[in-house]
């Protein structure tokens, strides 16, 4: 572990406590394998509040104000601010298991060491000050773009001056991982785990390098590939990052609320935190490992409508109900919007969000909310041009028209399609597709399928979560009819599943 964290109120003093000294608190510590943050002695003897300090900390409401108390008291090893009142010194060893990887914690005690304490000595070089501790939570979770921007540029690197792309995507790599890893610490993923996702490695790097596209010279020109890692970047054009895009902000909220378990219970989350991450319904105990990671999930999650944010449900995997066009519609059709994803034997990872509930018609259905995306090997959203309006599309048993399931482009040229003939499909883009403005999603344009998901996202419509899920034979009356003329039964009647109860998914 790279030093210690010692946080001390203002004023008061902190001795770093002797490697030896450490191990024995280790083997002492509520649970051996487990990293600890911090062991520190700290003598705690009083507070010179500056003006400076109370403005930061009227922000908070007094609710808020004795969580900071107790956080600052809990990460410093004081017993609570009786010793400071009474001015007696108390010392304290405090354990803490470690909720961050090491490296997140090592920036979070560079962003708070680098609050300029004007006029005063902050002490020996690894002290925190209660008042660096609070401007830096004021700052980080109360301020505007301009008030987080130096600390941001801190927690990038220790020195001042502008920062390489190189230093910048790190930093954005430590972000996204350290909230992947909180939330699971802290059981926070709402039914995903580690477990039922792909592994969020790629996730982690794949997010990064979208946001990290985002960067903007002051020219108005983006950096790509060896460039961008070169290239050195100065603090307005990170605020100007930061401001653009939102992520930063939110995974830095949620690193410091879950990280140091502080303001995260507290109702001023906003819906960003709070949707982060949708609940996972219909996965639990089925031995799936979805094709979404972590990761993705966050960041398609994040572009879906603000209503259908706070839960997905599982639908249909080809995994689980059969590699069959059949079976998809029949799980698919009126379940309200959808997200579709796919991934073909080249390992290509791709989909779209269906904004409306799936018919079987041959016409094109759907809005302009509706978009495709690639999740393996980059992450991206592409969303509608407005040249056209084919944004979904699904049909079924028809001869004088495509059978299968597309979006966007047109027919025999979609941006995304998967044939009624299940297994082929094809996402043909030169250069790009005319709905979404798309790239070919898949590694090869004509591409075989290796696995499929839909997810319902939102809440169900009424009724679609109550009656037995109907065959294809419902959602295509012709062919219905055309049984009944010939006399033959419906073999399928049988074979209907049952709806199941909407499990708690929720725990870990």
């Amino acid at each position: 572990m790279v030093g210690i964290w010692a946080f001390r109120p203002y004023c008061g003093t902190v001795r770093s406590v002797p490697c030896c000294s450490r191990e024995k608190a280790r083997a002492h510590g509520p649970d051996k394998t487990k990293k600890l943050v911090s062991v520190t002695q700290v003598e705690k003897m009083g507070n010179a509040e500056s003006n400076a300090y109370q403005n930061h900390l009227s922000r908070f409401l007094p609710e808020e104000q004795s969580d900071i108390d107790g956080v600052f008291d809990t990460l410093s090893g004081s017993s609570g601010s009786a010793g400071a009142k009474n001015g007696k010194a108390t010392k304290k060893t405090a354990y803490m298991r470690e909720p961050l990887p090491e490296q997140m914690t090592v920036r979070l005690y560079n962003g708070m060491k680098s609050i300029d304490l004007t006029g005063k000595s902050s002490g020996l070089s690894e002290q925190i000050a209660k008042e660096q501790f609070v401007i830096f939570m004021s700052n980080l979770l109360k301020g505007n773009a301009d008030e987080k921007i130096t600390i941001i540029m801190r927690m990038i690197s220790k020195t001042e001056g502008p920062v390489k792309g190189k230093q910048i995507q790190e930093f954005t790599e430590d972000l996204i991982m350290s909230v992947v890893h909180v939330l699971s610490y802290r059981k926070e993923l709402k039914g995903w785990n580690l477990e039922n996702t792909r592994d969020s490695a790629s996730g982690v790097k794949a997010l990064a390098s979208q946001l990290l596209s985002e960067l903007k010279l002051a020219d108005g020109t983006k950096p790509v590939g060896p460039q961008l890692m070169e290239t050195n970047f100065d603090q307005s054009v990170i605020e100007d990052w930061v401001y653009r895009v939102p992520q930063i902000s939110v995974f830095l909220s949620v690193v410091i609320r879950q990280g140091l378990h502080v303001l995260h219970s507290l109702p001023d989350q906003t819906k960003d935190i709070v949707n982060l991450v949708p609940a996972c319904k219909g996965i639990k105990g089925r031995g799936l490992v979805s094709l979404f990671d972590i990761p993705s999930i966050i960041y398609i999650n994040s572009n879906l409508p603000a209503e259908l944010q706070h839960k997905w449900q599982l639908l249909f995997s080809s995994r689980l109900h059969g590699e069959s066009f059949s079976q998809l519609c029949g799980h698919i059709v009126n379940k309200g919007p959808c997200i579709v994803i796919l991934k073909d034997v080249d390992g290509y990872i791709f989909g779209g969000f269906a904004s409306h509930s799936w018919e079987v018609k041959p016409q094109f259905q759907g809005d302009n909310r509706c978009f495709l995306f690639s999740v393996f090997p980059s992450l991206a959203v592409y969303t509608y041009t407005g040249y056209n309006d084919h944004y979904m599309y699904l049909n079924h048993g028809q001869q004088t028209m495509p059978n299968g399931l597309g979006m966007g482009g047109q027919h025999g040229y979609f941006g995304l399609w998967i044939d009624s003939d299940y297994g082929k499909g094809h996402s043909k883009a030169k250069p790009r597709c005319t709905t979404y403005n798309s790239p070919q999603l898949s590694a090869k344009e004509d591409f075989t399928l290796d696995a499929m998901e839909v997810w319902a996202v939102g809440d169900l419509p009424e009724g679609a979560g109550t009656k037995g899920k109907k065959s294809i034979l419902d959602v295509d009356p012709e062919a219905q009819a055309l049984l009944e003329m010939t006399g033959k039964s419906r073999q399928s009647e049988g074979l209907r599943e049952p709806i199941e109860e909407e499990e708690d998914d929720d725990d870990n």
